[in-house]
């Protein structure tokens, strides 16, 4: 083998490696100074030296949050999380993808504060093209304030995912051929916030923040971002290929380890389903 064609292959072979790892969907440094900025009252918000956890706090004064610098269409975000502990009826933390458009699309994790001794309670939310009122909430069956721990979205054009230390809470399928609103094609950045929530967050409003409790500090780290960033086309976060793992047809339902787990949290954990209200929902 002669040297100029060994010289091809290595140049050939760096080629097709600086591509794969540019074309990579895992575009997350892990290092919330990078991916992230502070959107509201950023003298609230904390972040570690590493740039690995970031702190957000809610006073008298402001609640605080933050977004990410990209926005996405598709794919698998993740988050641990450690809530506010004790005492923290009427605060809510919020994880969420949102579009920021007129008739936006949102996928929302709440959780909604309690008071001390009290299961805390995950409410999750679709919106469609500006229209929610699919809100589900369960209890988590675990103490939230203790330990970090994973909330994932998996986001494709079959269906969304809420999950739970890996665990699917809630499935929203695309039923938009049978004209059912779903979010498919607005982009949209990831965002957590801590904020006062007392007119409803905890019993329906009749239990407010206690403020001599307070600060309350919700704290995040470890985020992945598995996912499509938004370039302007939609076609290519909407293509099935190895980079956009996530529309391939084996992301299309759940597992069979999957729908038992899923079965477990709907069966002993859930406390609300927009779907069976019939008070609100008559039709």
């Amino acid at each position: 083998m002669s040297t100029t064609f060994k010289f091809a292959v290595f140049i050939g072979l760096l080629i097709t490696n600086t591509f794969q790892v540019s074309f990579s969907s895992v575009i997350s440094t892990g290092d919330f100074n990078k991916d992230f900025s502070a959107t509201w009252s950023p003298s609230h918000v904390y972040t570690t030296s590493d740039g690995r956890t970031r702190s957000l706090k809610l006073d008298q004064e402001s609640g605080s949050g933050f977004a990410s610098n990209q926005m996405f269409l598709f794919g698998q975000i993740d988050m641990q999380i450690k809530l506010v502990p004790g005492h923290s009826a009427g605060t809510v933390v919020a994880f969420y993808l949102s579009s920021d458009q007129p008739k936006r699309d949102e996928i929302d994790f709440e959780f909604l504060g309690n008071v001390s001794g009290q299961p805390y309670i995950l409410q999750t939310n679709v919106y469609a093209d500006g229209n929610d009122d699919r809100e589900e909430r369960i209890y988590l069956w675990f103490d939230p304030t203790k330990n970090f721990h994973t909330y994932s979205v998996l986001w494709n054009l079959h269906q969304i995912v809420f999950m739970v230390d890996r665990i699917p809470i809630r499935l929203y399928r695309n039923h938009a051929d049978k004209g059912v609103a779903y979010p498919r094609w607005q982009p949209m950045s990831i965002k957590a916030s801590l904020w006062n929530g007392d007119s409803w967050a905890t019993r329906g409003g009749k239990d407010k923040i206690d403020w001599s409790k307070g600060p309350f500090i919700a704290s995040f780290r470890n985020h992945k971002i598995d996912a499509c960033p938004w370039n302007g086309n939609p076609r290519f976060c909407r293509a099935e290929s190895s980079t956009n793992w996530w529309n391939k047809e084996r992301y299309s339902t759940l597992t069979s380890t999957q729908r038992r787990w899923f079965k477990w949290v709907r069966l002993h954990h859930m406390i609300y389903d927009y779907c069976q209200d019939n008070k609100r929902f008559p039709k």
